[in-house]
Parts: structure tokens; sequence; C-alpha cells
């Protein structure tokens, strides 16, 4: 008996102790000094690349995680840390920020825009007009003009986003008579760039050159492409057919995929996406991994996007747009492929934002002044080598 009264006197004593304790670090928590001044201005531009230590002008200690806020919707937003102050107590603090989105919509046109007589097109959906946020942003012109009556135009096309922000583009429309062309007009002189000519001025150790093929290349000959000296080769595996059509299998893919193996030529493929949703693009990604998984890739998986002359239709975003390619780059990344995003210069410049994946660049010229890293060049759509007849894009990789 007497053991027992022992036993819980001191298990009283702990629980006692442990209380104190508890008790202690209560007060000293809730007692705890907290010096934090913000930043007065805490708007931020929409998909900002921010951290929780950028709205705070001074803190007496040290933030926990100083982690990346999301700026990806607008409205106000409470960013909720924890950080050690300067006693080494824990302490935790809130404040807000309001996403804002000040960016002018985008509207893609020329000082003049034509069109022949009789033409049926309904412009303010041909005539590009995007947002950085909003997916349909209003787009309008203003101006008398007739699509059946041959003449020249003075117009403003006219665009705003959902936060209000506005732009507009003074044109001429351009409405003219088809000409006539004499059957007997001779072409002019065809120009092209020769294979060798570009290994002989861009190769160098850090690169390789190659091509990339399609049906459209015909049937190619890879040794003699070898014996040319291309190193690489980019071969599309497919697409779908608009928007919500099937999928196909590019008609020579697989022969040009066995052609490749049997050369030892090392691949990699690309996919032309018609996607207008993030669940789209990773269904691409799904199908495209279906049919890659019994070859071996070397070289990246591209998702090809090039819509523009109807991107009206496909309600997008910009951010829409770059989200969904980073989607299907992300999900071939998943299962061990490497992924690139392609796109010509003009539209990495201006419509795609900001990405963390690797860009394949089209850009015909001899020497690109894209300034944004990429780690393939298409520099040409009218290269000539051995083992293809007629024009074949050529390529500079940079592993």
């Amino acid at each position: 008996m007497k053991r027992i009264k022992i036993i819980i006197v001191v298990v009283l004593s702990i629980m006692g102790i442990i209380g104190i304790v508890c008790l202690y670090n209560y007060i000293r928590i809730k007692t705890a000094k907290i010096e934090v001044t913000l930043v007065k201005d805490r708007k931020v531009e929409f998909n900002s690349d921010v951290k929780v230590s950028d709205y705070i002008r001074s803190i007496n200690g040290k933030i926990e995680k100083d982690r990346k806020i999301d700026t990806t919707t607008l409205g106000k937003k409470i960013i909720k840390f924890s950080y050690i102050n300067d006693d080494k107590i824990k302490v935790k603090y809130q404040y807000d920020i309001e996403v804002v989105d000040t960016v002018e919509p985008l509207i893609w046109l020329n000082d003049t825009y034509s069109v022949e007589v009789g033409s049926d097109i309904n412009l303010t959906d041909k005539i590009l007009c995007g947002d950085n946020y909003d997916s349909n942003p209003k787009c309008y012109i203003e101006g008398e003009y007739d699509l059946n009556q041959e003449g020249n135009y003075s117009l403003v096309f006219k665009a705003e986003d959902s936060s209000g922000n506005k732009e507009e583009h003074p044109f001429i429309l351009q409405v003219y008579a088809p000409k006539q062309t004499s059957s007997n007009q001779e072409n002019s002189a065809e120009n092209y760039i020769n294979f060798g000519d570009i290994v002989k001025n861009y190769k160098n150790k850090n690169n390789q050159i190659g091509i990339d093929v399609s049906k459209w290349q015909g049937d190619v000959d890879f040794d003699k492409l070898k014996q040319s000296g291309v190193e690489f080769v980019m071969i599309r595996v497919g697409g779908s057919l608009g928007k919500d059509g099937q999928y196909f299998l590019d008609d020579k893919f697989k022969i040009n995929m066995e052609k490749a193996k049997k050369a030892k030529m090392p691949v990699g493929v690309y996919f032309y996406s018609y996607a207008n949703s993030v669940t789209k693009a990773k269904k691409d990604a799904k199908w495209v991994l279906k049919q890659i998984k019994d070859y071996d890739l070397k070289l990246p998986i591209s998702f090809d996007w090039e819509e523009w002359q109807d991107f009206n239709s496909y309600h997008l975003s910009f951010f829409g747009l770059t989200s969904m390619a980073e989607e299907f780059v992300k999900d071939i990344e998943k299962k061990g492929y490497s992924g690139l995003i392609y796109s010509s210069k003009a539209y990495l410049d201006n419509i795609w934002l900001e990405t963390k994946y690797d860009i394949w660049l089209a850009h015909y010229t001899s020497v690109t002044n894209y300034e944004k890293p990429y780690k393939m060049w298409q520099l040409c759509n009218n290269g000539r080598v051995d083992g293809i007849t007629g024009d074949v894009d050529i390529d500079i990789y940079y592993p």
C-alpha cells in the first residue's frame, strides 16, 4: 500500500512538472516578442515570382521556410508563415497581399491586314487577340468595312480583359481582287541550305547537328543521313485530328524509328498538339508515352502547339497555354524522359510565359537573337541532305 502511494505521488509530481513546463511554454509563446514591419504596397502582378520575405521590410528573427507565393489567382491572399525570433521562440505570423492583373491584352496585328474580296472570314476570329490572364478577352473592331467591296478601310481593333486593361490597334484593312498569274510564269530560283554547310559553320564539341522528320519527308535513308554527318533525328510520333479529334500515328513513325535503330541513330520525338486545356495536354502525354514505350529515346520528347491562326477559338489565356505545355512535359519527365516545348521566336517572345522547362526554338536565321535559354534550335526549314528527297528542317541540339 505504501508503495502504491509513493508511485501515485511520483506520477502526480511528474504530471505537475509537465504541466508547469507546458504552461511556461504557452506563456512564453504567447508573450513572445514579435516585431515585423511589412512593405506598404503589397500588390503583386499575376503569375509573379515572389517569396514570403519579399513583403517583409524587417523582422526580429529568421523565417523558417521562405516559400514561393502562389500568384496564379487574382484577389486578396492571406500569407501565413512561422519564424524563430531573437529569443529562439517559434512564432506564427500572417499578412495579406493582393494579386492583380495590369497587363494589357495582346493584338497580333500589323498596320495593314489583307483579305481577298468575297472572303467569308470573321476578322475578330482570325486576328489573334489574347491575354496573359483572361481566356476570353473582349475583342472587337470599330469602323465600317465590306469584304465584298474592294478597297482600303481605316479600322481600329480593340481589346479589353476582365481586369479592365485595354489595348487598341489602328490598321488598314485591304480588300483586294485576286491577281491573274500567267501559267507560263517561270518559278524563281530554288533556294535551300546544304546540311554540310550547317555542319561546317556551326558544329563544335558542345553541340550536335541533326534534323526533324515526319511523313512529309517520305522514305528516309538513315544510312545516308549518317554518312552525311547527321547526328540525331527528331521524329514526329503523331498528333490529333483537331481539338476533339482522335489521335493518329504519323504514317512514317514506326518505319522511321526502326530504320533509326538499325542505323544506330539517336532519336527524340515530337507530338503535334491541338490541346485546349491541361486535361487534354495530359491525355496527349499519356498517348505519346504509350506509343514510344518500346523504343530507346536518347533525345527529348517535344510538345508542339502551333494553332495560332485559330488561337481565339481555343479560349486560352497565355498562362493557360503555358500551363498545359508544362503539364505535358511534367508527365513525360515523371516517366524518366526529358521534355521540350517547341515554338518560334516571335511567339516565345510575345505569348508564351516564362517556363522552367527546356525550349526547342524555331528561328530561321543564321544567328538567333533569342535572349532566353534554349535546348534545341531549328534554324531552317529548307535544308537539304543526302538521304531525303526535298526540304527538311535542320536543328542544333545542346546536350
